[in-house]
């Protein structure tokens, strides 16, 4: 059956591509919104943005804009043709998926020195852009290089992110998804402690262990205008088709419990047998 076949089209959501998230978020991020996904590294935050975009450039022809600073965007599209088999580069000769490297605007970023730029300057380029494509999907990947500057001032940095969001929050036909990356062994939600609150909606994307098993995890822990309630999903990458939900944690975790349970059962009665004999 075909991908589009399991969607139906809601006037006022833009689908993840994600489908059992999509169910229950009512279809999809509420258009127009600011959304956030989050993360230690190598939890799935580029592949959560690339199949946003993706969905949305393929099945509603809707073009899309993806913006990096600290890793080229040929780079990424390179890792997930040979990790995942898409080919973004379809998408991009079709103008339905736009890459624009914000490292370029930055020249003494190329140099390794760190940079102080107005978050107006680093919007009027991603709007420019955005009015230039008729772009539907926006995904700044990350966000934090856009804020790591020569201030130190957390505060100055938090005033910066608020800035940059509302200027953002000017493209009210475009839904916009940002990346935050968690540094390791932090429980946080969000680098600097401001933008889930600057969020309507935060995905929080970790790893779990339970009884030696582990998996990855997918936390929907704020959908402003959207009656869902906060709760843990159990997901995988899989080539092709990219991120898929499993089940809900506490599903998961019963089936581990029942595969132990039958496990144990024929050693204990092996135990029992071998005590007796």
């Amino acid at each position: 059956m075909a991908v589009d076949q399991y969607y139906q089209y809601y006037e006022d959501r833009a689908p993840t591509g994600v489908w059992y998230v999509d169910q229950l978020l009512g279809g999809g991020f509420k258009r127009g919104e600011i959304y956030l996904v989050a993360g230690e590294a190598g939890q799935g935050k580029t592949i959560f943005s690339l199949q946003f975009l993706k969905t949305g450039a393929e099945l509603y022809d809707e073009p899309g804009l993806y913006i990096t600073v600290d890793e080229p965007s040929e780079d990424v599209k390179r890792g997930v043709k040979s990790s995942l088999g898409w080919d973004l580069d379809i998408l991009e000769e079709q103008q339905k998926l736009v890459f624009v490297d914000l490292r370029t605007h930055f020249k003494a970023y190329t140099q390794n020195e760190k940079v102080v730029a107005d978050p107006r300057e680093i919007a009027k380029v991603i709007i420019d852009n955005v009015r230039k494509y008729g772009i539907r999907r926006l995904v700044v990947d990350p966000i934090a290089p856009l804020l790591i500057t020569s201030h130190t001032d957390i505060l100055w940095v938090r005033e910066y992110m608020r800035e940059l969001v509302f200027q953002l929050r000017k493209l009210k036909d475009v839904t916009t998804l940002m990346t935050s990356e968690i540094p390791t062994g932090e429980n946080k939600i969000s680098r600097f402690g401001v933008e889930e609150y600057l969020a309507s909606g935060v995905i929080k994307l970790e790893l779990q262990e339970y009884r030696g098993f582990v998996f990855r995890v997918m936390f929907i822990r704020k959908m402003r205008w959207t009656p869902v309630r906060p709760q843990k999903l159990v997901f995988e990458i899989y080539p092709q088709y990219g991120i898929y939900v499993i089940d809900r944690l506490e599903n998961f975790l019963k089936s581990i419990d029942r595969f132990y349970a039958e496990v144990s059962q024929p050693a204990q009665e092996y135990q029992e047998y071998a005590a007796v004999r």
